[in-house]
């Protein structure tokens, strides 16, 4: 099991702060989906400034929890939040006993000396979090067993920004951890336990000084009648050594086998409106995919690090419906066309006031 583990770790996988002064931050993306109730849990945590002392040092944790309910926390001591530099390892808390060095905790000693936060691995993620405010409260507990990283599981594993994000000319990265695997355990929201084993899940994070003007994503591995199949799908305006571009990709896990639609390999296009409806069309040589997203859900608004700090500037529902075909290139049959309600979707950034068009 450690040996598969270590074959899917994805770079990018540590946390990236070099101990600098410069503007910074590093978010993280856990998700687990119940297709059995129709809903999904996700779990998103970030740091800011960790240098301290700064106007926006500080972390944050928020969950996307049924129905697109939500819950937000934050977490003023810096000191408190810890990173594995070689693997993918952070957790962030305040302390129900006396105050130790923040590092991995065994997750009983985890429920016995913190009051509230997180600690998460690639194949364990904990936490309790409660907002005194509205009582709304969380705790879980479960493991995970990645199944695809990203690229091919039987060769390395691949930057989701191509080599180049090796060298840090992208603002913000974007790294995809675990483009599936299998969660097993329990979490509790107000009150209610969700016991789950084998539940689809997914993982990925974003790191840098600058930040994305306006973006989009889909997510999904929760298909109707295709266990193994996983796709995410995104894009944005990025800054690249000082100046702004507008760039998409497109992954799909399927089989053993990972279908890749970038620019460095082919054509991407996509039509994403401001709310209820995105669409994207790519090809490569060999494939074309077709992805439409739609939802008449409101979807739930969700912060983000920016400029001046973590801040309502995207907008989410994790129940969007999906239809996904692929095809050879020249078949006008797809050899796979797979639907789900169980999608994930994404806008933000802008302002988002007309039809965002690329091609």
């Amino acid at each position: 099991m450690q040996t598969s583990i270590a074959l899917l770790q994805t770079p990018h996988s540590g946390y990236h702060w070099d101990g600098s002064r410069r503007r910074f931050f590093e978010g993280w993306y856990y998700r687990v989906t119940l297709p059995d109730v129709g809903q999904t849990f996700a779990f998103m945590y970030s740091i800011e400034d960790p240098i301290g002392g700064q106007p926006h040092s500080g972390g944050g944790a928020q969950i996307l929890g049924p129905n697109d309910e939500y819950l937000c926390r934050t977490f003023a001591n810096v000191d408190q939040f810890w990173g594995w530099p070689q693997a993918l390892g952070l957790g962030h808390w305040r302390y129900a006993t006396a105050q130790r060095p923040a590092k991995f905790l065994d997750p009983a000693a985890f429920d016995q000396t913190v009051q509230e936060g997180y600690q998460a691995t690639a194949t364990w993620h904990q936490g309790k979090l409660q907002d005194p405010g509205t009582g709304l409260a969380a705790r879980w507990q479960y493991q995970i067993e990645p199944v695809y990283g990203w690229g091919a599981p039987t060769q390395p594993q691949q930057s989701t920004a191509g080599w180049l994000s090796q060298l840090q000319i992208f603002e913000p990265g974007w790294q995809i951890l675990m483009a599936h695997g299998w969660a097993s355990g329990w979490i509790e929201w107000q009150g209610q336990r969700y016991a789950f084993s084998q539940a689809p899940a997914y993982g990925e994070k974003n790191w840098g000084g600058a930040f994305p003007e306006k973006w989009f994503w889909f997510n999904c591995n929760a298909f109707d009648q295709q266990p193994d199949l996983a796709l995410t799908a995104g894009g944005g305006r990025r800054q690249v050594l000082g100046w702004m571009e507008a760039v998409a990709m497109v992954g799909i896990h399927y089989q053993g086998q990972f279908y890749e639609f970038v620019p460095w390999n082919g054509q991407v296009s996509w039509q994403i409106e401001p709310w209820g409806h995105w669409y994207m069309q790519a090809e490569t040589a060999e494939y074309q995919v077709e992805l439409i997203g739609t939802t008449d859900l409101p979807g739930t608004p969700l912060r983000a690090p920016t400029h001046e700090g973590l801040a309502f500037c995207c907008r989410d529902t994790m129940r969007g419906q999906l239809t996904l075909k692929l095809r050879k290139k020249g078949d006008r049959v797809p050899f796979l066309q797979a639907t789900s309600s169980l999608c994930g979707l994404e806008v933000g950034g802008g302002p988002w006031l007309e039809t965002w068009i690329s091609r």
